[in-house]
């Protein structure tokens, strides 16, 4: 079939009413299908049960280097937690405080402690005119949640392929010293796949920021979350870029195990400078006497190193692969060639990022609903919930099995066809 721009008036009617009819038997169909968030499947949670079984009242519960973890104490986490989020983040174990189930709960909490008491030294931003925050998009509609919690000022940085404008992201940073900091996804980006790459990386850690307490917000959620075993992304270590830079303060990183063992019962962590650690344990020690020491226990028991956590990776790719592939192969099929749409191919992570001709998105979402297909809300992965072109959606296809995934798919494409021929017929 020839692109849609490129058909008559008379063509795009024949379409849009075949499109309808199409429609209305995919109604009739009942579906409920929910393809909104990046959920692990029960097969992947499945998969993770042997970590119920490491620790029994049997067991020895003292940490190799003889805590009791049951007990109090012990408030940056048990020295082998420590080792091994810090090998899944590719740094030293020194650098890593270990915390409780949610890296977004460390986020939020970076957030907070800026705003109400400032970052080392700084000037609480509470008490500032204006504070702003750079926000690549899309992105994780989460992170733009926390800043507008906030009342921080949100601005867009386009994604790239090779990551955010970094042109904007320097005028920005260097020039304005409201800017406090930049929401990051730096690998398998949430939702377009995207990895920074090495040209990238160096430049977030050569920035030169007219504010002293600006701070990369680092999320490294999808660091060994590959779909491919002979394809793989890799990107550098930002922390030690930003000490070779002479920028050793400037990052906050975050992980967690959400996706690789329980989403609700993980564990999480956070990397930095020691200075930066310094100043958050001044706050922490308030918070909590220590984190759940047993599921870090738990955990380290289970995998062992990290080698153990990539071979255990390797099976979550193996149930994740075919779902994405299914979605991918849809696409291709159905909208290839037509004009009407692009999407992202990523090698891990979560989502496939979908832009569909412009001022469609929303129209696109409420079709899929209608037709029984539940998608992220069109919108989501912007600031305020405002894509000005409205047109990126967040496809996730972890949820459904393969089969209901291709079926979900199929209504999505023929969702994407009826919304983009009727813009076409108002134009």
């Amino acid at each position: 079939m020839k692109p849609y721009r490129e058909m008559s008036k008379d063509e795009l009617t024949q379409q849009k009413a075949e499109l309808i009819r199409q429609f209305e038997d995919a109604k009739a169909m009942g579906l409920k299908l929910d393809m909104s968030r990046g959920k692990p499947t029960s097969a992947q949670l499945d998969m993770t049960m042997g970590l119920m079984d490491v620790l029994n009242s049997d067991s020895d519960m003292k940490s190799m280097d003889g805590v009791d973890t049951r007990n109090y104490g012990l408030m940056d986490g048990i020295i082998e937690a420590k080792h091994l989020m810090a090998d899944v983040m590719s740094v030293p174990a020194e650098n890593v405080i270990v915390y409780g189930n949610s890296s977004l709960s460390i986020m939020y909490d970076s957030i907070s402690r800026s705003v109400t008491h400032g970052v080392m030294v700084s000037t609480p931003w509470c008490k500032l005119d204006e504070v702003k925050f750079l926000c690549p998009v899309p992105g994780y509609d989460r992170h733009f949640a926390i800043t507008e919690h906030f009342g921080i000022e949100m601005i867009l940085i386009p994604m790239t392929p090779e990551g955010p404008d970094m042109d904007l992201v320097e005028k920005y940073v260097n020039e304005d010293p409201a800017v406090k900091g930049i929401w990051c996804v730096p690998k398998y980006s949430n939702p377009q796949g995207v990895s920074y790459s090495d040209e990238t990386v160096r430049r977030f850690a050569a920035l030169k920021p007219a504010a002293e307490d600006f701070r990369i917000y680092w999320d490294n959620a999808y660091a060994i979350h590959h779909l491919y075993e002979d394809k793989q992304d890799q990107i550098l270590e930002i922390l030690s870029e930003c000490e070779k830079a002479g920028n050793p303060d400037m990052v906050y990183e975050f992980c967690s195990t959400s996706k690789i063992t329980f989403s609700g019962s993980g564990m999480a962590a956070m990397a930095s400078s020691p200075a930066n650690l310094a100043d958050v344990k001044k706050s922490l020690t308030l918070q909590t006497i220590g984190h759940d020491k047993v599921n870090q226990l738990r955990h380290t028991r289970y995998f062992k190193n990290v080698e153990g956590m990539m071979a255990h990776m390797k099976k979550h790719a193996d149930i994740l692969r075919p779902k994405f592939e299914a979605v991918l192969s849809v696409l291709d099929r159905e909208l290839g060639g037509l004009g009407i749409g692009e999407w992202t191919r990523p090698l891990g992570g979560y989502f496939i990022s979908f832009d569909a001709m412009e001022g469609c998105a929303k129209a696109i979402v409420a079709k899929c609903k209608e037709a029984g297909v539940v998608l992220t809300g069109a919108g989501a992965t912007f600031p305020y919930g405002k894509d000005p072109k409205d047109s990126n959606i967040r496809i996730a296809p972890t949820f459904p099995t393969s089969e209901d995934m291709a079926k979900a798919t199929d209504i999505f494409v023929l969702c994407v066809k009826l919304v983009s021929v009727e813009k076409l017929l108002q134009a």
